[in-house]
Parts: structure tokens; C-alpha cells; sequence
């Protein structure tokens, strides 16, 4: 996934130079979540989500995320920060009972922190959360063995297998990354700019 554009100077709308070097962006990165077909059942009986956001080489996943009345997402180690913002439904941790997320409610969980995610049976409607998480979710078992990594990677791997099993087609979403080899080629510097230091 090597870079197609270098980075060069940019100019404001009147055509002043910057004095800064940025990343030529032609259009917006953006998606319209109406657009993502829901994946569904993807990490579990009642959990669907659809991917906004994958950069594998960041480590960093978004997902707007459906959970069914009663579904569950194991006991789980954040690596990295996670955010949560609640769009509909009710939804709590195992461990925190008494701190249910409503909509409306927003969650930040630090790197390192540890809980299970649950909605309860008696919701009445599907709870749509939207996730952003840095690094992986490390999944265990009841017993307290290692299960599984949620990870960029994975939910890449799972949206591209289930989009298909499920006839969904592709799916469209935000990618991420320019890991590559630089001295190949692969990328150019935008065309006709010269930084000033280079005259």
C-alpha cells in the first residue's frame, strides 16, 4: 500500500505558499455509514458492526457497531485507548453494573483497562455504538485463558470473509496507511513543487 503522492508545499485559495509541507489531498476521506452494508453476527450471535475505519498499520479500527438485546463481547485487555459514543440502546460492563451507557453517552477507556461488554436481555431495541480503539482487544475465556485479538487486522479479515459469505459485496471504507518501500518509486513528489530550501 505504498504512497501514490508525496508531500509538497500548499497554497491557500488567493495561491499564497504555506510555509508548511503537507499531503496533497484531492478529495475528503469520508463514507456515509448508509453506504456500509451491516456485517452480520461478525464477532458473535447479535453482534454486527460496519467498518468506517481500518488502518492496519496504525493499529487504529473504527466501527459503527449493532448489538441485539442480550448480546455479549468477551472479557477483554485494551492495549490502546478506546472511545465510545452511544447512538441508541443501553449497554454496560459486567464489571461497572451500576454505569449503564445510554444514548447520548460517551466513553473513554485508557489503554490497559479490562471489563465485559454486555446488553442486557430486557433491552427493548438494538444498541448502536460508535467504537474507535487503538491497538487490540486481547479476548479471554471465562476461565481466564486467552481466547482471541480484536485488532485492525482481524476486522479486516472478517469484514472482507463475512461481506461475502453474507452477499454483501465490497465493502467501502476508510483504509489506512502508506507502508511500503520509498526508494521503489512507488510514490512522486506532486508535480512541479519545489521546496525552498531546493532552489
Amino acid at each position: 500500500m505504498p504512497m501514490m503522492v508525496a508531500p509538497g508545499p500548499m497554497t491557500t485559495s488567493s495561491g499564497a505558499v504555506l510555509p508548511v509541507v503537507a499531503l496533497p489531498q484531492g478529495e475528503l476521506l469520508t463514507v456515509n455509514e448508509h453506504n456500509v452494508p451491516l456485517v452480520r453476527d461478525a464477532l458473535g450471535p447479535g453482534v454486527h458492526f460496519k467498518p468506517l475505519r481500518l488502518d492496519m498499520e496504525m493499529g487504529c479500527w473504527v466501527v459503527l457497531a449493532t448489538f441485539a438485546p442480550g448480546a455479549k463481547v468477551p472479557l477483554h485487555y485494551h492495549t490502546g485507548i478506546a472511545e465510545v459514543y452511544t447512538l441508541s440502546g443501553r449497554w454496560h460492563y459486567l464489571e461497572h453494573p451500576n454505569q449503564p451507557q445510554t444514548a447520548g453517552s460517551y466513553l473513554f477507556e485508557p489503554a490497559g483497562s479490562v471489563h465485559t461488554f454486555i446488553c442486557p436481555e430486557s433491552n427493548t431495541e438494538d444498541t448502536v455504538i460508535l467504537v474507535r480503539v487503538e491497538g487490540a482487544n486481547i479476548n479471554f475465556s471465562e476461565d481466564g485463558q486467552f481466547h482471541s485479538v480484536l485488532d485492525a487486522v482481524l476486522i479486516r479479515h472478517l469484514s472482507a470473509a463475512l461481506a461475502a459469505a453474507q452477499g454483501l459485496g465490497p465493502l467501502n471504507y476508510i483504509g489506512g496507511g502508506a507502508a511500503g518501500l520509498m526508494a521503489d518509486g512507488s510514490w512522486e513528489r506532486a508535480p512541479d513543487h519545489k521546496l525552498e530550501w531546493e532552489s
